[in-house]
């Protein structure tokens, strides 16, 4: 249903907009090699154009294609995709040592998956904020249906304006998961992070970085950073040193930190994307590896075409389609060459007197 016709063209019911979709990709150069510092300015001028644009777009392809918590985790051996997702949101909540009597911020919480995870985890109350209007309303349906209003809250807001939107010191702990590589600055996230904990508060993030084997000077490595950006709607990619050294600018102490992509598992976290039946823990994962294979992509694409012809879908959600291509490509790369990852763990704390 459209609602109204305005600056970003039709807008939906639901919040999506046609033209923030439809000029998602025109933020990159075609050719990712002739990608310019003006090109990068752009994106990060225009953060929250660009993050929107792509999730207006990806959102229901990622629940079909995905699930409800929209990131990466490791496996076991014989360990289910889904038990996977949640053991990898348990374990930052275990990191971090989350008590029931908490208030947690979820910073860039998407359809809610982690936060209603964490919320029946540890039985603190967590309110998760998300930019994304679509995203929002989704989060808090998925909620409603199964009886957690009371416990797990959603708000729509900028990641960079959360101590605008909440207050300074008005939560015993936040975390984000593969959230807040969206942000124009990590200075600038981590900062209202910080703002917003209490003193003595613990921040835990799985980050997205380009690890330190990465190397922006050549070509094929700057070349697969633009291409994880322009497939996962990141204005940015940076550095793992730099996301640990943003962290202790704005003040915080780092308890704990680790890249969990480093450690020798079963199967690689990247395996969800290779379409190999062979890597399948359970039977119920062959339909989650056949989601990515070819068949799986076209018969994909073939039903969200139609659902876009016929209104149903908001116009350019197939050519957002085509980016997450670019994105599984580019994310399979990354992670067998090791110049990427989807899960640098650090753990923080704010201390108590900031003097």
């Amino acid at each position: 249903m459209v609602t109204e016709n305005g600056a970003n063209g039709k807008t939906h019911a639901d919040g999506r907009s046609d033209n923030r979709i439809q000029n998602y990709t025109k933020f990159w150069q075609k050719d990712t090699s002739k990608e310019a510092d003006v090109d990068n300015a752009n994106r990060l001028d225009s953060y929250t154009e660009v993050v929107n644009g792509y999730y207006d777009g990806a959102t229901d392809l990622y629940e079909w294609g995905w699930a409800q918590s929209f990131h990466f985790s490791r496996f076991y051996k014989g360990e289910s995709f889904a038990a996977s997702l949640a053991r990898h949101e348990h374990f930052l909540a275990a990191k971090m040592n989350i008590k029931p009597t908490y208030r947690v911020l979820d910073v860039g919480c998407g359809v809610g998956g982690p936060a209603r995870q964490i919320a029946t985890f540890t039985d603190a109350k967590i309110v998760g904020l998300n930019n994304n209007e679509f995203q929002v309303g989704r989060a808090r349906k998925y909620t409603k249906n199964m009886g957690l209003e009371g416990q797990v809250e959603f708000v729509k807001g900028d990641f960079m304006k959360l101590s605008e939107i909440f207050g300074e010191g008005s939560f015993d702990a936040v975390y984000a998961i593969e959230a807040t590589v969206h942000a124009p600055t990590w200075e600038g996230v981590y900062g209202e992070i910080f703002k917003v904990l209490k003193p003595g508060g613990v921040f835990g993030v799985y980050e997205w970085c380009m690890t330190d084997a990465w190397d922006p000077s050549i070509p094929s490595h700057k070349a697969l950073a633009h291409e994880i950006e322009l497939g996962n709607g990141i204005p940015e990619m940076r550095s793992l040193k730099l996301a640990r050294s943003a962290l202790q600018t704005v003040g915080f102490e780092i308890e704990y930190e680790e890249d969990l992509a480093e450690r020798k598992d079963h199967v690689e976290w990247y395996y969800p994307l290779e379409g190999d039946y062979r890597k399948a823990q359970t039977v119920y994962d062959l339909f989650t590896v056949w989601r990515t294979t070819w068949f799986g992509m076209f018969v994909m694409h073939g039903i969200f075409w139609l659902l876009e012809l016929v209104g149903l879908l908001p116009k350019g959600t197939i050519e957002v389609g085509a980016a997450l291509k670019v994105a599984q490509t580019s994310l399979i790369k990354g992670g067998q060459t090791k110049l990427f990852t989807p899960m640098y763990l650090v753990i923080s704390r704010k201390p108590e007197s900031t003097e």
